[in-house]
């Protein structure tokens, strides 16, 4: 569905924001002719009153469940979505939208720019998780939704809760903040470093503009996914999982992959091209890197929260998370009780890694389940 007309039961499509609605950047300038792409499932009650807003991770987009139109693959959080699921369409008009800076199908630097009739590249403004959130409230506004019951994400999706919090206590709920952090740390801004360096050093990045020439930095962005995914998982899971597995009865004396998780690697980051864009890939890392919700507050995270002292809090967290660890997610909780808002907790024990939120974890479900159902019957 493009913009206007009635949302039904499973949807999807583009909002599209005109000249007279443009987006304002925390950079100081503003994005006009903004289009957001985005997906739902369920139905909107009388009153508007059961929209729950999910917000993705760095690789990820809008397709959370079903089928995804390009990998083919089950959408990143079916598990979670669906009938008898801890987001049941029965219940709950569920939403997500590709952020701005994307690539599957929100304006992003690979969108024509109508100043120029040609990619953005990086003319594209820089843009932070504030302008992402700024985006989706717009679609939210447009939807005619008032107010969320609940904004939920992992991993750069909790960043966006967490800037929901901040930004526009009055419009939501109830917030479940997944495996993140209230500000990148210097360790995983100089891991996103790598993978920008990775793609730049391609000579087909072309100084972001490949499309024009029609090519793309497809080794520069596998090395850069290669890099991140390890990050991912933990040391248990990859030793579970490949340990010093070969690939083949014996070594190549060579430079092929002789590993499993050499082999795994390589797919990993061959698989990522073809669905994801090289300068998206350098745009939403750089707004991770920005993401600092205690600066303008002058360094007191609990300022940031103050207005959202009548939103509920959920904060979920990993044991073998060394991306996210836990220390970040207890340092929410506390800027939360400090703000005197009302948050629950919980450390997961798992030894999966950052990517436990998206694997199964019966405890990571229950918890969801649980929370979601007292935020449905006001409890």
């Amino acid at each position: 569905m493009d913009s206007g007309g009635a949302i039904t039961a499973e949807d999807g499509g583009t909002w599209a924001f005109g000249p007279a609605a443009p987006l304002r950047l925390d950079s100081g300038g503003q994005l006009a002719n903004v289009e957001i792409a985005w997906r739902s499932w369920g139905t909107l009650n009388a009153d508007k009153s059961n929209a729950v807003l999910i917000c993705h991770a760095l690789t990820l987009d809008q397709h959370v469940a079903g089928t995804h139109p390009v990998s083919g693959k089950e959408g990143w959080w079916t598990r979670l979505v669906g009938p008898g699921r801890p987001l049941d369409p029965a219940d709950w008009f569920i939403l997500c939208s590709n952020v701005v800076g994307g690539c599957m199908g929100s304006t992003g630097p690979g969108s024509i720019d109508p100043a120029t009739g040609a990619p953005y590249g990086l003319t594209f403004p820089v843009i932070t998780i504030g302008d992402m959130v700024r985006a989706q409230a717009m679609l939210v506004e447009a939807m005619g939704i008032s107010k969320l019951a609940a904004v939920v994400g992992g991993s750069m999706g909790g960043m966006q809760v967490l800037q929901w919090a901040a930004d526009y206590p009055e419009r939501i709920g109830a917030c479940v903040c997944v495996a993140s952090a209230a500000r990148h740390s210097a360790q995983n801004i100089a891991l996103h470093e790598v993978g920008r360096q990775a793609v730049m050093a391609d000579p087909d990045w072309r100084g972001g503009a490949y499309a024009r020439d029609g090519v793309r930095p497809e080794k520069g962005l596998a090395v850069a996914r290669m890099a991140a995914h390890i990050t991912y998982l933990s040391e248990a899971a990859l030793q579970r999982k490949f340990g010093r597995e070969l690939q083949n009865d014996g070594l190549s004396w060579g430079f092929d992959a002789d590993f499993q998780v050499e082999s795994y690697l390589r797919h990993q980051g061959g698989a990522f091209v073809n669905r994801f864009d090289a300068n998206s890939y350098l745009y939403i890392t750089r707004a991770m890197d920005y993401f600092d919700l205690a600066a303008p507050h002058g360094g007191v995270l609990a300022e940031a929260f103050r207005p959202a002292r009548n939103v509920k809090f959920c904060v979920l967290s990993f044991t073998s998370d060394w991306l996210y660890p836990t220390p970040e997610s207890r340092h929410i909780v506390r800027a939360l009780n400090a703000a005197g808002a009302r948050a629950s907790f919980l450390e997961i024990e798992s030894d999966k890694g950052h990517d436990a939120f998206l694997l199964d974890e019966p405890v990571m479900d229950s918890a969801l389940r649980g929370f979601l159902d007292s935020v449905r019957t006001g409890r």
